[in-house]
């Protein structure tokens, strides 16, 4: 799991990227479910401790992309693609979310497993 959420190295097959993504959108739900509660609704508190949240879930969401992106035997600068509005977003969710990676060993390692 460590190696899934934290490392920028190796690959990921779909099936993992897909459930890396709904752990990360219910995280972020629930988290921002509870931080609305404990603070009372002051805008001021969920905006910092959101703050605090998202940088460690933004790492989080890169290095599942980059691994991702290796799977597909692209650079993991390929990431960067997201940044082009509209026409990249669905560019990367079509590479990564749809397309199979590689299924011989390549630069970025063996394949791994669904």
């Amino acid at each position: 799991m460590k190696e899934i959420l934290f490392s920028f190295k190796g690959r990921i097959p779909r099936k993992t990227y897909w459930y890396s993504f709904l752990g990360i959108i219910v995280a972020s739900f629930v988290f921002m479910f509870v931080v609305a509660l404990l603070t009372g609704g002051n805008e001021t508190a969920i905006s910092v401790i959101t703050l605090i949240f998202y940088i460690p879930l933004m790492w989080v969401s890169l290095a599942v992309q980059v691994k991702r992106w290796h799977d597909r035997n692209k650079s993991g600068w390929w990431v960067l693609i997201g940044l082009v509005p509209l026409i990249g977003g669905i560019w990367a969710l079509i590479e990564n979310g749809f397309l199979a990676g590689d299924e011989a060993e390549n630069r970025f390692g063996k394949p791994t497993s669904s």
